[in-house]
C-alpha cells in the first residue's frame, strides 16, 4: 500500500506543477519579455560599444553593366562613406569567382571620409545572365559587405 500512495502521490504533484505555467509558455508564439530588456545584443557587445564603431554606408552595392561582348571587361567604382565614430579598416575584398576583383583602400578610412572600391569584371569564357559579387570584411558595426555586379554577355 504505502508503495502505491507515494506513486499517487508523486503523480499528483507532478500534474499540478504543470498547471502553473507561465502565460508565455502557453502561446509559443509569445516572445519572453525578458529579451527586450537585454541591454546587450547577441554577441554580448554592449549598444554604446557598437555606436562607437566605424560603419559603411554605399550609395549603390548592386551595379548592372548591360550587356557586353564575350572578352569584354567592365568595371564600376562603388563610392561609400564611413558614417561611425571609429576608423573603417577593410581587410578583405573576396570575388566569388576568379573573374571578380576588387581594389580597395588599404589605409583607414576615418569617421566622415569617403572611400572607392573598384571593382572588375572579365567576361573571358562567359556567356549568358551573370551575377557575381564581391564580399568586403571589415571592422563596421555589420563587418561583412557585399558587393554585387550583374549583366549580360553575348
Amino acid at each position: 500500500m504505502g508503495k502505491y500512495f507515494i506513486l499517487y502521490f508523486g503523480g499528483m504533484i507532478a500534474v499540478a506543477s504543470c498547471n502553473n505555467t507561465p502565460k508565455e509558455k502557453e502561446n509559443p508564439n509569445l516572445l519572453s519579455t525578458s529579451l527586450v530588456n537585454n541591454p546587450r545584443s547577441a554577441l554580448g557587445t554592449d549598444t554604446a560599444v557598437l555606436n562607437a564603431l566605424a560603419n559603411m554606408s554605399f550609395k549603390d552595392t548592386v551595379y548592372d553593366f548591360g550587356t557586353i561582348k564575350q572578352g569584354e571587361v567592365v568595371s564600376h567604382e562603388y563610392d561609400f562613406t564611413n558614417t561611425g565614430k571609429s576608423p573603417l579598416l577593410i581587410s578583405n575584398a573576396a570575388g566569388s569567382c576568379g573573374c571578380t576583383v576588387a581594389d580597395f583602400p588599404r589605409e583607414p578610412v576615418q569617421p566622415g571620409k569617403t572611400g572607392t572600391i573598384k571593382v572588375q569584371f572579365s567576361s573571358a569564357g562567359k556567356e549568358g545572365h551573370q551575377e557575381k559579387s564581391v564580399t568586403l570584411t571589415t571592422n563596421s558595426t555589420r563587418g561583412l559587405h557585399i558587393l554585387f555586379i550583374k549583366g549580360e554577355v553575348k
